[in-house]
């Protein structure tokens, strides 16, 4: 996995600064060998930036970037480009960009790349990073499902145009993502984002920058009330609910868990609600390993685990971060706890 090609996704709502954003990673010369997957080129604005076509889809730009036009099918596109790629009849790209559109719910792209064999070959999933306008940030909440989404499975999330909002909104909004997710970073962008670094070059999934960055997960979660007991704010609102619909909590587990019971138990989750289970990531305190287990998904897509090779804290119990639509912690409580009673029930008694 460490030699896989990351890919990014850039998502937000409309008018958020996905596209601001996106020409910041590009001008930074650390990324200048990526790869972009783009709805139109005219949308980019990047018509000064080009070098030379190689073809109707495809452009090199001066920063040596490559940026693509998805044409139709996004597996077909990112396998194209891989292709080209192998080819050599564009340069050897080390990360792939996929910006969505404004409305597009980011699971499908996650799927792609997950799930598709020769992608998943030769990718592997980094960040998702989210826009989010300070102006009108807290409307697209309430009333854009797509919105509320793209903030719930993001593992960045860059709040845009903070200098046209006031000091109150900026915070009344930041407070509503982080209830929506909690084990996510915040950024603020005026109109100068932060450096592409922080939002593309460390993930979970690159084995140099796991372990700081599955300790962030746990920080953020326990500083927004999302452990064991819900926070509530001066009106006596729980900041963890989203409206009635989206909300986040911490899984915890005292005792080891026994794998093949919690794939069990993920499995039939994700089969019955998964459509509601928008993030699952932590740790899992495996029976007979004496290192953690990394789980991570989104709705109906596990990622294959992963180990660490320590504990990123002190903290050596299973900690699970769930971000859910109309799924309370307690019902995930209540049946991870039955499924391993039930499987303890049935357990062979050693001689």
């Amino acid at each position: 996995m460490s030699e896989a090609i990351p890919v990014n996704v850039l998502t937000g709502f409309l008018g958020s600064g996905k596209t601001t954003l996106l020409r910041h990673i590009l001008a930074d010369p650390a990324f200048a060998g990526c790869a972009v997957l783009i709805n139109e080129f005219g949308e980019v604005g990047l018509d000064h930036h080009l070098l030379q076509a190689v073809d109707e889809d495809v452009v090199l730009m001066q920063s040596g970037c490559i940026c693509c036009t998805i044409r139709g099918d996004l597996g077909r596109a990112i396998r194209g480009l891989y292709d080209r790629r192998e080819a050599g009849t564009i340069p050897a790209f080390g990360r792939l960009i996929v910006e969505t559109t404004g409305l597009a719910d980011p699971i499908p792209v996650l799927a792609t790349v997950m799930s598709e064999p020769v992608i998943r070959h030769h990718f592997r999933l980094g960040n998702v990073i989210a826009t989010v306008d300070a102006v009108n940030g807290l409307a697209q909440l309430d009333r854009q499902p797509e919105a509320a989404k793209q903030a719930a499975v993001a593992d960045r999330i860059l709040v845009t145009k903070t200098d046209l909002a006031t000091p109150e909104a900026v915070a009344a909004l930041e407070a509503r993502l982080r209830a929506i997710n909690p084990a996510v970073p915040l950024w603020r962008s005026a109109n100068a984002p932060p450096p592409a670094e922080e939002l593309v070059g460390s993930d979970a999934f690159d084995p140099a920058t796991k372990p700081a960055e599955i300790h962030r997960w746990f920080d953020l979660a326990r500083g927004t009330g999302a452990g064991h007991h819900h926070a509530h704010d001066a009106n006596g609102h729980d900041v963890n609910r989203h409206g009635p619909e989206i909300g986040a909590f911490v899984l915890e587990v005292e005792d080891r868990v026994d794998w093949t019971v919690f794939g069990l138990w993920l499995t039939l989750l994700l089969h019955s609600r998964g459509d509601d289970v928008l993030r699952v990531k932590g740790l899992l305190r495996v029976a007979e390993v004496d290192t953690p287990v990394v789980v991570q998904g989104a709705q109906h897509i596990v990622h294959a685990p992963s180990h660490l090779e320590s504990w990123p804290d002190g903290d050596r119990r299973s900690r699970l971060v769930f971000i859910t639509r109309g799924i309370a912690r307690a019902e995930i409580e209540r049946s991870f706890a039955a499924f391993q009673a039930a499987f303890a029930e049935t357990a062979p008694v050693a001689a």
